[in-house]
């Protein structure tokens, strides 16, 4: 029996079908995210986990020797949110760049964006671009 693929892994689901879970204006904000991730990432695409749309990809490993593979790069748009994964403690990094965001959420790890008119497209950028650099600098 071969092994059971992880969960955060790549696969073959078309992004469109993804994309196309949503509707009205989050849907063309999807698009948007799409763009803006593939234009910093030089990566196309991929579904990740079933939901998620990954650009890019790497190997961690943590120090208690935990490893797997992960997008360097990667969103999920929902009914209510976008969700904008980035490095973690990222809110602690950069406290200046999310005065300027405009309205969102956190967690640790995720950005959480109820419509990208409600933010500085520009400073998102910035934060997208920080995380990916630093995503490339700890992979292994």
């Amino acid at each position: 029996m071969p092994a059971k693929q992880p969960a955060m892994s790549p696969s073959d689901t078309p992004v469109e079908a993804v994309l196309d879970q949503t509707v009205g204006p989050r849907r063309a904000e999807a698009d948007e995210l799409v763009s803006l991730f593939a234009e910093i990432s030089g990566e196309k695409p991929v579904v990740w986990a079933g939901r998620i749309i990954g650009f890019g990809e790497y190997q961690y490993r943590y120090a208690s020797g935990h490893s797997g593979q992960a997008p360097l790069m990667a969103f999920a748009t929902g009914k209510n949110q976008h969700t904008i994964y980035l490095v973690s403690n990222y809110a602690e990094r950069w406290p200046e760049l999310l005065a300027r965001l405009g309205s969102y959420r956190t967690s640790k790890a995720c950005l959480y964006l109820t419509r990208l008119s409600k933010v500085d497209m520009s400073v998102l950028r910035e934060l997208l671009m920080l995380s990916h650099a630093i995503t490339l600098q700890e992979a292994v």
